[in-house]
């Protein structure tokens, strides 16, 4: 499959401004923006660089205008929206097609009989963003011009001018730009052509997916400079963004480097028969896994929830490593990721986040109880695919001491009953499950109580521990007899007026009986809690109520709680987030736990295959973090979610195996 429109998207701006692409390096940076060309969030501009990898991320290169001479006319290329909703110009009437190469995009414009072609993309492990221009096509030579928008700021706030003055200095082929004393230099650079220095702040972008999130919608950019040049028939011309002083110029070298690269990663995988889009999110998997260097393990790894706002998050590693590496058959940065944040554990537990200023993670950041119970669940898993028993033994001292922690009471109340065997988790105020939302004071889903999924990953950590203890010639029959007391217990969930599981135990009010989609990992984790027959009811009941065409409803529709559409400002969203928004991530243990149950390889893929046609919207090329309840299920949230790629690639290699 392939992603590619024609002028039906490219020449109607509603349609193309909702489309985005995305290019990362490896280091947590990346450039993003949309298929017409326009602003729409304060996330996108060409260099959005992790000043201290992989967080710190600032913007610093935002934008290129393009004008072309061509036949003794001039045409705009470039598309701004301003204050008002204004759009001047509509450089989006020449774009003929736009479609991905890997994850490249590449946007084709026509003017009279020229064809200017243009591509983006990052150099692996360097802050430096092309811009490769070719005029496939013109019976005479075409003079290119574009001017520069800068920027310095954190990419979640927006700019106001202020008369802040930038020092802007021309250099061999280009400028530098310092935005203060102090910031760290950037460089703006052509392989030929004209260089004008300039200084002049447009003010009043306006960004309209930010006021749609009911968020400030203004934000000005700084005109540092302009370039020129004539690019013959076939000729190229190569534009480069960076923060190193002398990059490569030549993007006729650096994009074959960087289409050599992806092609590798599609090879390595080695995706017998698994349909093209499988492929095309081989690719989205590796723009979440960056480096996080430790002073004992300078190689460290680490998975980037999302794009655009999201920092590594202890939880959506766990969950999103055996997709995002095993799937793809890369081990070795499994291993990595499972040592890095091993170093992170602390009282039992992992952090739930980290700063995004590069700080060590506080007492506040630990503040997840599931984060350190996937944390099993994916060493089990890269233990499947691996045997490596040498990782296992390296981290059997961590595991103990999380299973120790976690018997005798941690932070946040977390603690394993000793009557039921289950874990109890909570404090008034706190939200430590994945249904995380809070607003000021008010926690949307507290779930304080013994919430299903955790001790369904309770149970399955201490089954891990048992079947690690006999591989490593440990004991293991405290960790068998631990397992025991909490698979009686579980049978505690089980409700039978219902015939699903109660959503949380022992809260402050009683049992919960909300529907919800937490049962699906008591059947689709290694081990489960629950008999055949109750596995095959929690699978027809989530299927019947809470599943779409894009993942699960967080709660099902005739719940009192039930919102279907994700939208408004901050207190409406997250008031809806885990009230009957679609999570992508949970179509994958869907897909799982159906075919554990039904035995039907082919029935349960049918699930995945409606996300390649979600690859043509909204993030292109990748999948969205979460789709409205209600239909039409639109996606919404970040356009790019790691678990939700890795979910949907673990999935299909299972089912295909």
């Amino acid at each position: 499959m392939k992603i590619n429109f024609g002028r039906e998207v490219c020449g109607n701006l509603a349609a193309a401004q909702e489309r985005e692409w995305l290019v990362t390096n490896g280091l947590g940076s990346y450039a993003s923006g949309t298929v017409a060309g326009v602003l729409t969030r304060c996330y996108h501009g060409l260099l959005v660089a992790a000043l201290k990898p992989p967080l710190a991320r600032s913007l610093l290169v935002t934008k290129i205008d393009e004008t072309i001479q061509y036949d003794g006319h001039h045409h705009r290329l470039f598309v701004n929206r301003w204050a008002d909703d204004i759009v001047d110009p509509n450089g989006y009437w020449y774009l003929e097609s736009f479609h991905l190469e890997g994850t490249i995009p590449v946007w084709r414009f026509a003017v009279g009989d020229a064809l200017l072609e243009k591509r983006i993309w990052m150099a692996a492990g360097a802050n430096i963003t092309y811009v490769y221009y070719q005029l496939v096509r013109g019976s005479q030579p075409l003079v290119l011009s574009f001017k520069v928008l800068v920027n310095y700021r954190d990419y979640h706030t927006r700019t106001k001018d202020n008369s802040w003055r930038m020092a802007v200095q021309r250099r061999e082929n280009g400028m530098g730009v310092t935005a203060f004393p102090g910031a760290v230099p950037f460089y703006l650079l052509a392989n030929r052509g004209e260089v004008t220095t300039a200084h002049n702040w447009y003010n009043n972008f306006q960004l309209v997916a930010e006021g749609d999130r009911g968020l400030f919608d203004l934000d000005d950019n700084l005109y540092v400079g302009s370039f020129q040049a004539t690019i013959a028939p076939a000729g190229n011309l190569t534009f480069v963004a960076s923060t190193e002083v002398n990059p490569s110029l030549e993007g006729a070298i650096a994009l074959p480097q960087r289409q050599a690269y992806e092609q590798e990663l599609i090879q390595r995988a080695n995706w017998q028969s698994a349909p093209t889009w499988i492929n095309q999110l081989v690719l989205a998997a590796d723009q979440f896994i960056v480096n996080r260097p430790l002073p004992d393990q300078p190689e460290g790894k680490t998975i980037l929830a999302g794009y655009h706002w999201f920092a590594d998050w202890g939880r959506d590693t766990m969950i999103a490593l055996p997709g995002l590496t095993l799937a793809t058959n890369r081990p070795e940065i499994a291993a990595a990721i499972l040592r890095t944040f091993g170093k992170y554990v602390n009282q039992g537990m992992l952090p739930n986040n980290f700063p995004d200023d590069g700080r060590q993670p506080d007492e506040g950041s630990y503040n997840t109880v599931d984060a350190t119970l996937w944390y099993f669940e994916a060493l089990r898993q890269y233990y499947d695919a691996t045997g490596d028993r040498q990782l296992v033994a390296e981290l059997w001292s961590v595991l103990v001491e999380i299973i120790n922690w976690h018997v005798r009471g941690t932070r946040y109340n977390i603690h394993q009953d000793s009557q039921d065997g289950l874990i109890y988790a909570g404090k008034i105020g706190t939200q430590l499950t994945w249904m995380d939302a809070k607003v000021d004071e008010w926690v949307v889903t507290p779930r304080m109580g013994k919430p299903v999924e955790i001790s369904a990953l309770w149970y399955n950590a201490l089954k891990t521990m048992v079947l690690f203890a006999e591989k490593l010639g440990k004991p293991s029959l405290e960790y068998q007899a631990m397992a025991e007391v909490t698979l009686n217990g579980f049978q505690r969930f089980w409700n039978a007026d219902k015939g699903y599981c109660f959503d949380v135990l022992d809260t402050p009010t009683g049992n919960d009986t909300s529907l919800r989609p937490n049962q699906i990992f008591a059947v689709s984790l290694s081990e489960s809690p629950l008999t055949p027959s109750q596995q095959q009811q929690v699978v027809e009941i989530c299927g019947r109520y809470l599943l779409t065409s894009y993942g699960l409803r967080s709660l099902a529709p005739g719940e009192a709680e039930y919102q279907g559409k994700y939208e408004g400002d901050r207190i409406s969203r997250d008031g809806a987030y885990h009230q009957g928004t679609v999570w992508g991530w949970l179509i994958g243990a869907f897909a799982i736990a159906h075919w554990r149950v039904f035995k039907n390889p082919v029935q349960a893929r049918t699930f995945l295959e409606p996300m390649a046609q979600h690859l043509q919207n909204a993030g292109l090329g990748t999948i969205s973090e979460i789709f409205n309840g209600d239909a039409p299920i639109q996606p919404k949230g970040c356009i790019a979610q790691a678990w939700s790629v890795a979910e949907v690639l673990r999935a299909w290699r299972i089912l295909e195996d």
